[in-house]
């Protein structure tokens, strides 16, 4: 199996700012025990290693992955855009084992979801619905999401935060730059407080469901005369700052293009490039 793929599984999201918090500090006193035994081990052998190769290691990359990937959240965030943009900072063999973190995330186990699906929509969720599947059809780093059909026939997609998440979203980004200034992929010298300002700012608007759910209507206002596009429709009812129920619909992924006609890549392309400048300047 490649390094830059994983198994999802349930695992359960760490929720409090102290568990968080404790699971970063774990994870850097792991991995300064595992650059000093390489140092003193390569010392041994009459090398001088420099720090940043002694923790930039396949195995550390390995081990900084598999935490942020069992956070999630905005540590698992800024993993993925590390990994989509490495550039200088890791070498490509590097670059691949984060690249783990773009797959799909672990997700909730049932009993979380419960929790967290009875703090927003009280504990009788279940009666409205003919049939909810607890298995996510997909997992990302701020939350999952659920086919459900409630009992009035409509089909939705449910999408639900992880616990803790929003609360956690400023910690998780000093932690995680704090992790890569420790590792040495990251300069010291480095001014990046305007750069964690702006992620921050970002991901308290991502983790905003209720919001994200207004602008999927204003979207769908814009659109409504565009039939190439589909936007799902909003239930209001079901809609909370933590949970998002949108109309289920099918679809394939973009990569499927790869192998599609000329003329229907064309096609595509040109309605998304036509989308950006509608969104740019009307």
């Amino acid at each position: 199996m490649s390094d830059s793929k994983f198994e999802s599984r349930p695992l359960s999201v760490p929720s409090g700012r102290f568990a968080r918090m404790a699971k970063f500090g774990g994870l850097a006193s792991n991995l300064a025990g595992t650059a000093a035994i390489n140092g003193m081990q390569q010392l041994a052998q009459g090398h001088r290693p420099k720090a940043r190769d002694l923790f930039l290691t396949p195995a550390n990359m390995r081990k900084v992955a598999d935490r942020l990937a069992h956070m999630r959240g905005a540590a698992m965030k800024v993993g993925q855009l590390v990994s989509m943009d490495a550039g200088d900072m890791l070498p490509p063999e590097l670059a691949e084992i984060m690249a783990r973190l773009r797959a799909d995330a672990h997700y909730m186990p049932g009993g979380q979801l419960k929790q967290v699906l009875n703090a927003n929509w009280g504990e009788g969720w279940l009666k409205r619905f003919a049939r909810f599947d607890v298995r996510p059809v997909a997992a990302a780093s701020i939350g999952q999401v659920h086919r459900a059909q409630t009992k009035d026939g409509r089909d939705l997609a449910i999408k639900v935060q992880y616990p803790g998440v929003r609360r956690s979203i400023d910690s998780d980004v000093d932690n995680v730059a704090a992790l890569l200034r420790l590792s040495g992929a990251m300069p010291k010298e480095m001014d990046i407080a305007p750069l964690l300002d702006e992620a921050k700012r970002q991901l308290h608007e991502e983790a905003d469901y209720a919001r994200e759910g207004h602008y999927l209507g204003r979207f769908a206002d814009l659109l409504a005369g565009a039939p190439d596009f589909v936007v799902p429709g909003r239930h209001e009812d079901l809609t909370t700052e933590n949970v998002l129920a949108m109309d289920f619909v099918e679809g394939v992924g973009i990569e499927t293009l790869t192998d599609a006609p000329q003329a229907e890549r064309d096609r595509v392309m040109a309605l998304l490039v036509s989308l950006l400048f509608r969104e740019l300047f009307e």
